[in-house]
């Protein structure tokens, strides 16, 4: 990594916003370059400064998060936005994606996962709550809709996608279908390999992308 990660944090409810500054200012390989009430002071602080990253608030007044990121990616599309939501906001996750975010983070989440994210989104990767996962498996994810056609799904994969989706474990799928773990490993690998995925939450984001998914 050469240099600090310039960071911005954009969030209206002031507490949490300097909080989030106070955490990363903490850390060795980060500068925070500026904050932000509002989408719209947000991109106002884009004509002098170029963060690498940007914290998202969702929900502000005068401008929203999704159309900050929008108009943010389209003026430096090298730039990374992870957003920053509460419980009960998860139906913003696809919206935020199609602006251009990179992350998508729960309020809640702990120091390493945000330091986790940093680094993930700055070498190129998408990152997402843990939390995160399970709620828009269960939430989003219609088989019905899944294109077999499209996608070569087998009848064993769509079986095991469910189960996923549902929130069960490698080891609690594998007694379900009885089947080994590692055959379950196996699965879910050629899943991620069929959609050009990097990890099963990309596999997730791929089908929200391309319609796999019903909102």
């Amino acid at each position: 990594m050469s240099g600090l990660i310039k960071v911005i944090v954009v969030d209206d409810h002031e507490l949490f916003r300097k909080g989030v500054v106070m955490v990363l200012k903490k850390m060795d390989e980060v500068e925070v370059i500026g904050e932000a009430a509002n989408g719209r002071d947000f991109l106002a602080l884009l004509n002098s400064k170029k963060p690498d990253i940007v914290f998202m608030d969702i929900k502000m007044p005068l401008m929203n998060g999704i159309e900050a990121t929008e108009e943010a990616v389209k003026r430096l599309p090298e730039i990374k936005i992870i957003a920053l939501s509460m419980f009960g906001e998860e139906e913003y996750l696809h919206k935020m994606i199609n602006a251009g975010a990179s992350g998508f983070l729960l309020k809640n989440s702990s120091i390493d996962e945000i330091e986790n994210a940093i680094h993930a989104v700055y070498e190129g990767k998408n990152c997402y709550s843990n939390d995160l996962l399970g709620y828009f498996t269960k939430k989003f994810i219609d088989l019905k809709s899944v294109d077999s056609d499209a996608i070569k799904l087998t009848k064993r994969e769509i079986e095991i996608l469910e189960l996923v989706a549902k929130g069960f474990s490698n080891p609690e799928i594998a007694d379900m279908l009885f089947i080994s773990k590692r055959t379950v490993d196996g699965h879910k690998a050629n899943l991620v390999q069929k959609t050009g995925s990097k990890n099963i939450v990309d596999l997730l984001v791929y089908a929200i992308k391309n319609q796999l998914i019903k909102i």
